[in-house]
């Protein structure tokens, strides 16, 4: 028995709104207007969603552009975009300057995350050295 799938996984939909529209395939780009256009809460949260990921790249004109995006996500009437935006408003100053400032520390995030992992992998049993040793070697 073959069983079709006609249905749209959350994620797979999210995965979709999320990836710039030149980087999906055609058949993923028409499943996504098909998507978005018969909910039309779909279109505002895709259209908000290619706005949003348009101001990660760090850009002078983008603490003006924010301001911008977080009063047009409030008058749509999402509720999880409105919580989202008064996570941005908690840390205003932050976030500013990840949209407008060109540093971050993610080369820093990625040595903690690699460190964590390898003392999981030991168990919590090894000393300084030989961590030590695992992350020069690793």
């Amino acid at each position: 028995m073959i069983v079709v799938v006609d249905r749209v996984s959350p994620r797979r939909l999210t995965s979709m709104i999320l990836t710039r529209p030149d980087a999906l395939s055609d058949d993923q780009r028409q499943l996504l207007d098909e998507l978005t256009t018969a909910c039309p809460e779909m279109i505002a949260l895709a259209s908000l969603m290619g706005s949003f990921a348009a101001l990660l790249t760090p850009a002078e004109r983008n603490a003006g552009l924010l301001h911008a995006w977080i009063v047009d996500a409030r008058a749509t009437d999402l509720p999880h975009l409105h919580a989202f935006t008064r996570g941005l408003d908690f840390d205003r100053r932050a976030v500013g300057a990840a949209v407008t400032l060109p540093f971050h520390n993610g080369g820093t995030e990625g040595v903690n995350t690699k460190t964590k992992r390898i003392m999981r992998q030991m168990h919590g049993r090894a000393g300084f050295t030989l961590l030590r040793h695992r992350i020069l070697l690793g």
